[in-house]
């Protein structure tokens, strides 16, 4: 059960490290324009703002990582219930003003590993 709830919260931490290099370093290339559907001139007007978007999803990437390496177990849990907590509440917020899709691509990873660091703690 350790080693699914491990690998559910890297994958959860993985996507918000890609998150971080869309927002922040591919928001105004035709990668990141594609994968957002945005013209040029709206990336280019809102490259600021996506920056500090990219480097709150990698906060969330850092404290689920922390989480895999802190050595107390209970702890670990309890950073894992936390930043789990986050994304979700990103997720959801993110699918009722943004794109309904944000729920399915952020919030369902972090859910299944929720419930996993539930069941399993």
């Amino acid at each position: 059960m350790k080693t699914a709830i491990m690998l559910m919260v890297a994958l959860v931490a993985l996507e918000h490290v890609y998150f971080l290099v869309l927002e922040m370093f591919l928001w105004t290339k035709p990668k990141g324009r594609k994968i957002f559907g945005l013209t040029e001139q709206f990336a280019k007007d809102s490259q600021g703002l996506a920056a500090n978007q990219g480097l709150y999803n990698g906060f969330l990437a850092a404290g689920l990582c922390w989480s895999l390496v802190h050595p107390d177990a209970h702890y670990a849990d309890q950073l894992q219930l936390f930043f789990l907590g986050c994304v979700i509440v990103a997720a959801v917020f993110g699918a009722v003003t943004v794109k309904r899709s944000i729920l399915f691509i952020q919030g369902i990873p972090a859910m299944l590993a929720l419930a996993l660091v539930l069941i399993g703690a």
